[in-house]
């Protein structure tokens, strides 16, 4: 039994003189303030960086609602104007000034709504080729071809 009291004692001496020195405990301490700074300092980063990303989103939508507003507004001063009112007098009465005479233009067919639209389809084809690497290296070295 007392070999075992000796041994206890002899890792009680261990711990307090080897391991639980003031240097070591103050180091330890030391490490685990750096620690929880960095940590701190890492969390006050993300939450400023998502702050800023949610006040740039406000932002654009405030001045999105400013230009709606803007344009709404100007949309408004020409429903008041002389112009907009005698057009939709002309459209809606059919009424005429003096010497013009109206003509009536027939539907356009669906050849000719479409007949536009196939050579935009043939032009993007063209635009969207993709090249290899190589291909835009010689595109950029040699412009003419």
């Amino acid at each position: 039994m007392s070999g075992v009291k000796a041994e206890l004692r002899k890792l009680k001496y261990r711990l307090k003189h080897d391991y639980f020195s003031v240097e070591n405990v103050v180091l330890v301490v030391a490490v685990l303030m750096c620690l929880t700074w960095t940590y701190q300092s890492i969390e006050a980063m993300s939450r400023n960086w998502t702050l800023t990303e949610k006040l740039n989103a406000e932002q654009r939508s405030l001045e999105l609602v400013k230009v709606e507003v803007e344009a709404a507004e100007l949309e408004n001063e020409y429903y008041q104007t002389d112009e907009y009112q005698e057009l939709m007098a002309r459209k809606l009465a059919g009424k005429q000034l003096p010497g013009e005479k109206m003509v009536y233009m027939p539907e356009n067919s669906e050849a000719a709504k479409n007949k536009h639209q196939e050579t935009v389809v043939a032009v993007e084809e063209a635009e969207t080729k993709e090249y290899s690497n190589p291909e835009k290296w010689l595109m950029y070295l040699l412009p003419s071809r």
